[in-house]
């Protein structure tokens, strides 16, 4: 079992930056891909990027492409992601979840293990 907890969210200006963090505890992630979702109301989950076991390789939906960073810290069993040029579309809870495998993966149904979020507002 791995256990995910969320944090870094918060309200910021359109424009800003926030950097979340995914800590996972249970077992050692280094064995397992790593992404990045959100969810705002009324719509579905969906995915913001992925990052391979050994972080040698990442993924991003185009909406984020070139604004956020995800990265990995497998010595801190930690998960990131750097979210810069926010705007008002990105507000929406943020998830992280974890998959046992070596590639990056963009479906959630994919996915093992997740967090239980955290909410990111963006305001105009």
């Amino acid at each position: 079992q791995v256990q995910l907890v969320e944090s870094g969210g918060g309200l910021v200006q359109a424009g800003g930056s926030l950097r979340l963090s995914c800590s996972a505890s249970g077992r050692t992630i280094s064995s397992y891909a790593m992404g990045w979702f959100r969810q705002a109301p009324g719509k579905e989950r969906e995915f913001v990027a992925a990052i391979s076991w050994t972080g040698g390789r990442t993924y991003y939906a185009d909406s984020v492409k070139g604004r956020f960073t995800i990265s990995r810290d497998n010595a801190k069993n930690t998960l990131y992601l750097q979210m810069n040029s926010l705007k008002p579309e990105d507000t929406a809870v943020y998830y992280c979840a974890a998959k046992y495998g070596t590639r990056t993966y963009q479906g959630p149904y994919e996915y093992d293990y997740w967090g239980q979020g955290t909410q990111v507002t963006v305001s105009t």
